[in-house]
């Protein structure tokens, strides 16, 4: 079938825009309240059309069932400081009003055999256009700084491999995952200096300006 793509992902660009804005603010509204933020930054993006046909390809999902097939056309990405952060901010975004969660996926607790590690959150979110609201899905994916450079390498490395790794060198990324979790373990269990460190730097800024 022939599909404008541009008119295609328009919603999904507008909502990944959209959506940005709204959870940096949780960041934002803490910083005022002189809170601790579970949220260190927030980025986004709509999938290429390379990937979504690629993706569609592997699944066996027709083009015309895109909209309910693949949930991360549009994607969000929360960075976090803490392992336990994440918690928080899931239980934020369950409080939300202006979308729907639609499925929960804990590779956390749940790794997967690869070691990958992340919460993700697939959510309905409905976007405002000129010929009325429609109504998108959207994949927030919720991990630590951690885990998110392990999962950057793995996922370029996976390019490269096309998903078949050397043995030696999954064993070495299985590694390399169980090392970046304990060292966010580690991390909280010191959270509170690591906080009023942070704190008293912040301060001595503000003084210094």
């Amino acid at each position: 079938m022939s599909r404008n793509w541009d008119e295609f992902l328009a919603p999904y660009k507008q909502a990944v825009d959209e959506l940005k804005i709204k959870l940096r603010g949780i960041r934002s509204q803490c910083d005022l309240e002189n809170e601790h933020s579970p949220i260190e930054f927030v980025t986004g993006r709509v999938k290429p059309v390379a990937s979504i046909l690629d993706k569609a390809f592997h699944k066996k999902v027709p083009e015309d069932k895109l909209e309910t097939e693949i949930q991360d056309i549009a994607g969000l990405r929360i960075m976090c400081q803490f392992v336990d952060d994440i918690k928080q901010v899931v239980h934020l975004l369950r409080q939300r009003t202006d979308f729907t969660i639609l499925e929960e996926r804990d590779y956390i607790t749940n790794k997967k055999a690869s070691g990958y590690r992340s919460y993700h959150v697939v959510i309905e979110y409905p976007v405002q256009t000129i010929h009325g609201e429609k109504k998108i899905m959207a994949e927030i994916q919720i991990r630590t700084l951690a885990m998110n450079f392990w999962a950057t390498i793995e996922h370029s490395l996976n390019y490269k491999y096309n998903g078949q790794f050397p043995e030696v060198l999954k064993k070495r990324l299985e590694s390399l995952a169980e090392a970046a979790f304990h060292m966010d373990e580690e991390m909280t269990r010191i959270k509170l200096e690591i906080q009023e460190a942070q704190a008293y730097v912040v301060k001595k800024r503000g003084k210094n300006t």
